[in-house]
């Protein structure tokens, strides 16, 4: 059994560990690297058995030569894509080390993979210890098999040899072999392979495998299956499903004693079919005395390993999880790959209600000359629409599981709870009802009345008529809110946004013959900038000082 995979400059990784164990799920987003670990692998294995093919003698000082056309688990065009950034120049190398126990001893073996050309890379064992043999007797036995989802099926398959099924399905041509895999299972020794996977598809599906057959004339396999009614139908009429499942037993029943290598085994499996085909292959490969390292994004796939199994998150760094499955499947499932990169890049996130926060943030910070006005140019932000401080918390432990030391800050509207402190993520409210409050105030409301925004909008002549316009639409609004029993325009308990100034600029530009959508609320933090040092309140530079402190404390990721 492998217990251990160490990659070094191999494609996206630079230098990640990974744990094995009997089952192990590799659990990411899309693009995330789960892959790229099977191919690692399986090149591992690759390269143990051209290193044994070409220099039997271990002692041999020079390496094994690899083609890129040999390459049946990851097929590339040019050799130098296998490298970390494209980088082959020496002493530029990628290692890929495997650690495993067979018959209770523990060995180790580490392969190192030099660039040659773009065709081909030299391949060197490298000893862990001056005594040990470069390969162990250990690793020189371990048998890897890759298997990518199934890509649907040809309407007419070949017979094909053993070496070329592994190139098809090294090339994600899984729909030109799935009749050739169980052509060997029916006709292997042992009989009782068949009779098991026929089973298997019975109790999945309801129907009968019928014998595969050959036909030497053509060079062709063709199978069909018999439904419940009687009913025989080529392969070819079967669901997706059905094949991605026959695939996977098949796969299963032609590699005893081998390392399954699964990409995305759940591929076009509903919920249910996947947690009971989860099992299943769990069950066969123990009884195969096989070991299972699957790639999945899947929920159902996550909840199920996560019981009993090993599970590898790829968000950030590959890591094991054990417990926090519901911050992973927030990764999983809500979190984009734009999330990941930004949380390692900025090394600390902020959480307002919207756009139109950070502006007034923004002007305030510029009003005052204040640190902040420089980190909130550009910040890692997140939107939490409606003012539920659980909508943050659920984002920022999810990213925290791809960069564990992301630290964050969140400012919410005026709460009636009371919010945690000493937590990574700092949250804040404002001690008035909302962010408009702070710039709710007369003096900017006539400062904006005289303000020309717009030159083609207003005539600069009448700033005088359009301030005295403005203070009666406020005594309008006010007399109103009075009547209506909500609190006074300057009242810290008022939503200022809504019940205040949407109101008085509808009315506003109505008496001045305008339209009356002419400033929204995403529009307010104009307002913000009229603010004077002087009205804007203490509690707004607590909150930018309290913004500073976090980012100070931020790890954002340095590139070489």
């Amino acid at each position: 059994m492998l217990t251990r995979l160490h990659i070094k400059n191999f494609k996206r990784f630079d230098d990640v560990e990974i744990e094995l164990g009997k089952t192990v799920v590799l659990i990411g987003p899309n693009n995330a690297g789960k892959t790229t670990a099977l191919q690692a692998l399986a090149l591992w294995e690759q390269g143990i058995k051209c290193w044994l093919y070409k220099r039997p003698h271990q002692n041999s000082l020079n390496g094994a030569t690899i083609n890129r056309r040999d390459l049946t688990a990851t097929p590339v065009p040019t050799a130098n894509l296998l490298w970390r950034d494209l980088q082959t120049e020496q002493p530029i190398c990628f290692q890929i080390s495997v650690a495993g126990v067979t018959h209770g001893k523990n060995w180790s073996c580490s392969l190192q993979f030099d660039y040659a050309n773009e065709e081909s890379f030299y391949c060197y064992p490298q000893p862990s210890t001056e005594t040990q043999q470069s390969i162990p007797l250990e690793a020189a036995n371990v048998r890897v098999a890759f298997l990518p989802p199934m890509s649907g099926l040809a309407s007419v398959e070949p017979k094909w040899e053993q070496g070329r099924i592994h190139v098809l399905i090294g090339e994600g041509q899984t729909a030109q072999v799935l009749r050739n895999l169980c052509y060997q299972i029916y006709e292997d020794s042992e009989p009782s392979k068949w009779t098991r996977l026929t089973e298997n598809i019975k109790q999945f599906f309801g129907i009968t495998l019928l014998p595969p057959s050959y036909i030497s004339e053509r060079g062709e396999i063709t199978m069909a299956y018999q439904e419940m009614g009687g009913l025989q139908l080529d392969l070819s009429s079967s669901g997706r499903g059905l094949q991605q499942t026959l695939l996977l037993l098949a796969h299963l029943y032609s590699n005893p004693k081998t390392i399954l290598l699964l990409d995305e085994p759940d591929a076009h499996l509903e919920i249910l079919r996947q947690r009971q085909i989860y099992h299943s292959l769990t069950e066969i490969a123990q009884q195969q005395g096989s070991q299972i390292i699957a790639a999945s994004h899947s929920e159902v796939i996550l909840n199920e390993a996560a019981e009993r199994d090993i599970v590898m998150a790829f968000v950030g760094k590959p890591h094991r999880i054990e417990g926090r499955i519901s911050q992973v499947i927030k990764s999983l499932t809500d979190l984009g790959f734009d999330q990941y990169y930004q949380a390692e890049l900025k090394g600390w996130v902020l959480y307002l209600e919207g756009p139109s926060d950070l502006a007034i943030l923004q002007a305030f910070a510029k009003t005052l000359g204040h640190p902040a006005a420089q980190l909130l140019e550009s910040p890692f932000k997140h939107y939490v629409a409606i003012n539920l401080p659980q909508r943050a918390r659920e984002h920022f432990f999810g990213l925290r599981e791809a960069k564990p030391d992301l630290v964050g800050v969140a400012l919410f509207d005026r709460l009636d709870k009371i919010l945690p402190e000493n937590s990574p993520l700092v949250e804040m409210m404002w001690q008035r009802r909302e962010i408009e409050n702070y710039l709710c105030q007369e003096e900017v409301l006539l400062a904006y009345a005289r303000y020309d925004f717009y030159d083609d909008l207003f005539d600069k002549g009448e700033a005088k008529y359009r301030e005295e316009v403005m203070h009666e639409t406020i005594n309008d609004v006010t007399i109103a809110l009075n009547t209506l029993g909500k609190p006074e325009p300057w009242s810290h308990d008022i939503k200022a946004s809504d019940d205040f100034l949407k109101p008085l600029f509808e009315r506003y530009f109505k008496k001045l013959g305008l339209p009356e959508n002419l400033m929204h609320k995403t529009n307010y933090h104009f307002l913000a900038g009229l603010v004077s040092k002087e009205q804007i309140d203490a509690e707004v530079t607590k909150k930018l000082e309290t913004i500073v402190a976090v980012a100070k404390k931020a790890k954002p990721r340095e590139d070489n």
